[in-house]
C-alpha cells in the first residue's frame, strides 16, 4: 500500500543508511522500524497479571518424599 508521511530528514537519512548498509529497501527498513514500535507499544499497554496467593501455613508434603508423596495421592502402596 503506498502512502505518504513527512520524516524529518536526519530520521530518513539513517533509515537510508540502515537500508544500504543491510541491503533493504528504505520501505522496507521503515515499516520494520514501525512494526518493532507498535509491538513494544502494545507490550506495555498491557496490563500485568498478578496472581494472588492465600496463607496455606507453609508446604504440606514434600514432594521429593516418595512414600510421602504416595500417601497424599491416595496411593497406599510404596513407590518403588
Amino acid at each position: 500500500m503506498r502512502t505518504t508521511v513527512t520524516i524529518a530528514d536526519d530520521v530518513l537519512r539513517e533509515a537510508r543508511l540502515e537500508a544500504a548498509r543491510t541491503n533493504q529497501s528504505v520501505s522496507s527498513v521503515l515499516e520494520a522500524a514501525l512494526r518493532e514500535h507498535l509491538v513494544r507499544t502494545q507490550s506495555a499497554a498491557r496490563v500485568d497479571f498478578v496472581l494472588p496467593t492465600f496463607g496455606g501455613g507453609g508446604l504440606l508434603i514434600d514432594i521429593l518424599d516418595k512414600e510421602a508423596l504416595a500417601e497424599a495421592l491416595g496411593d497406599n502402596e510404596p513407590i518403588a
